[in-house]
């Protein structure tokens, strides 16, 4: 057993820099690190203090997050040479299908745009419609330069891995019309008036503000949403669940999957058009 230090906090964070880890997954293993820390207290690290930890995390989140939380301690559990330590993730059913409250329509994703206009926010309308357009996430959206305008395609680094992001000539018009206006001539598209990168938190408060205007549950609207909308659209078009991983970034298409998961009514209908009910 052993206690932890905030000297071993500060080589984890280093760690996982030198890892190449993008500057949101050190947040949350940090922040998720931090979490257990405050958990135990001045106690010392044990198995059962973490078992502890993991039934508390499932009786206080959703599986899903509670499993992210727990990849983030048996990291740092690994990288303190604590592998004993390590506790097993909640097992979970993969579902059919996905909840209504959750999934974004395109019906709606057009009354986001739609409002955001209305509210005079151009920029706000064009990183919707550009992460919706190419699938990035919305830390990739730094990679959406004016440069990557004039080639057609973004090489977008995350994870120590490049890839190609094509800009779709609608896009890339409407993009180069904004870089103009605004007398953006190199660099990032979407920029404060300081000239830095706009903040993940920025673009989710913005979107949040369009809720009640587009008619959207706030449930729906975030950055990532877009994100999963564009995979449904595309794998509707393509059927090609491999493609579609390579687009999004995704090492597994187990991840993937999770992308392309329709609604309980949509399950619903293709059920009722396969006729099996004499």
């Amino acid at each position: 057993m052993s206690k932890i230090e905030p000297k071993i906090l500060q080589e984890f964070e280093l760690f996982l820099r030198n890892e190449e880890r993008s500057e949101a997954t050190i947040e949350k293993y940090m922040r998720d690190v931090r979490c257990f820390v405050g958990f135990i207290g001045s106690a010392e690290v044990s198995k059962q203090s973490v078992m502890d930890y993991k039934n508390k995390l499932g009786r206080s989140y959703a599986v899903a997050s509670a499993n992210s939380m727990i990849a983030a301690l048996n990291s740092f559990l690994r990288f303190c040479g604590w592998n004993d330590l390590c506790v097993k993730q909640f097992r979970v059913q993969r579902q059919a299908y996905c909840s209504e409250e959750k999934e974004l329509t395109r019906a709606e994703y057009l009354r986001l745009l739609e409002a955001a206009s209305k509210k005079h926010n151009e920029r706000l309308n064009l990183i919707i419609q550009t992460i919706c357009g190419t699938g990035i996430r919305v830390s990739e959206l730094q990679y959406i330069t004016v440069e990557a305008l004039h080639k057609g395609e973004a090489v977008v680094n995350c994870k120590g891995k490049n890839r190609r992001i094509f800009i779709v000539p609608e896009l890339k018009k409407k993009l180069l019309r904004y870089v103009k206006e605004q007398k953006i001539s190199s660099g990032a598209v979407f920029i404060t008036r300081n000239g830095k990168p706009v903040s993940r938190n920025n673009i989710w408060k913005e979107m949040k503000s369009l809720c009640e205007q587009a008619r959207v549950a706030p449930s729906k609207v975030f950055p990532h949403n877009l994100r999963h909308l564009f995979a449904r659209t595309f794998y509707g078009i393509e059927k090609d669940i491999a493609k579609l991983a390579d687009i999004l970034g995704h090492a597994s298409i187990n991840t993937t999957r999770i992308y392309i998961v329709t609604t309980g009514a949509e399950h619903k209908r293709k059920m009722e058009h396969m006729r099996l009910i004499v």
